[in-house]
């Protein structure tokens, strides 16, 4: 476990690690390796329940449940990933230079994302979907696209924060061209506050994923999603609930599990 600047045990932070790299380790096997084959089906193992043989039981056709799970598990972590990596990217230059040098770019940058934070995010995502139509890379253009405005804020008001400070402040007496002190000055020091941001947009991207693919608008078959499973499962609740409990604890698991990393990280920081 990870121990805070006074002794205590952070214990939110030991149990995302534990959570997060469990759920990141099955996800990457899942994409070289599964105990069985994620789309061979089988009539005579329809709806079998969990047991040795099958850990999360089988589904109406037959198929493995943890071997999709894990499948899923890569999906949905691979895709989070590429969306925090581009809306993240994208609102660290805009956030950086808009902060820094404010005037009519930093005005027109916030007007649009005020604009596009007056939309619900599920809303304004299936408006870009219908756009572009659905399917994987379009799910990571739609969703990086609504969380850039979430980055840009946050690094505009650092680098606002700090553009005045006597070290860069020093900087700038010296000489130094304004590319460095963007982003070797400055950016290094916000690394704290934006971690903590890239954590908390891991939950949301995970969670509009599996949204985007519980409606049928995200991954497409044979391909395997939580969300995706998760609606199939819906019409056999009853019959065989571990069809539906599979995939909806492994995204309750995920999602605490970046919970808990965010806040520990939190209070790593702070103490």
């Amino acid at each position: 476990m990870e121990r805070t600047a006074g002794g205590k045990w952070n214990k939110y932070l030991a149990a995302g690690i534990f959570m997060t790299g469990l759920a990141v380790l099955l996800g990457i096997v899942g994409f070289f390796w599964t105990p069985y084959s994620t789309t061979a089906m089988s009539a005579a193992e329809k709806f079998a329940p969990p047991s040795l043989r099958h850990l999360f039981g089988t589904d109406n056709f037959g198929r493995d449940i943890f071997s999709r799970v894990m499948q899923g598990l890569g999906t949905t972590i691979s895709i989070s990933s590429l969306v925090v990596l581009l809306s993240g990217t994208a609102g660290v230059f805009l956030g950086a230079f808009t902060g820094y040098f404010g005037g009519v770019a930093d005005e027109l940058v916030m007007r649009i994302t005020d604009a596009l934070n007056g939309f619900p995010s599920i809303l304004l995502t299936l408006v870009i979907i219908s756009v572009l139509g659905s399917g994987r890379q379009n799910v990571i253009i739609s969703l990086g696209l609504v969380f850039v405005p979430s980055y840009v804020r946050i690094v505009r008001s650092e680098f606002i924060r700090l553009r005045d400070a006597d070290y860069i402040k020093r900087a700038r007496l010296m000489g130094v061209g304004s590319f460095r002190v963007l982003f070797v000055h400055i950016l290094p020091n916000i690394f704290s506050v934006f971690w903590v941001s890239v954590m908390i947009g891991f939950n949301n991207a995970i969670l509009a994923e599996s949204g985007m693919s519980y409606l049928g608008i995200g991954v497409q078959p044979p391909d395997a999603s939580l969300g995706m499973m998760l609606s199939d499962a819906q019409g056999y609740l009853q019959s065989a609930p571990w069809y539906a409990l599979a995939p909806g604890l492994t995204i309750v698991w995920v999602v605490l599990g970046f919970s808990l990393f965010s806040e520990g990280l939190r209070r790593q920081i702070a103490a």
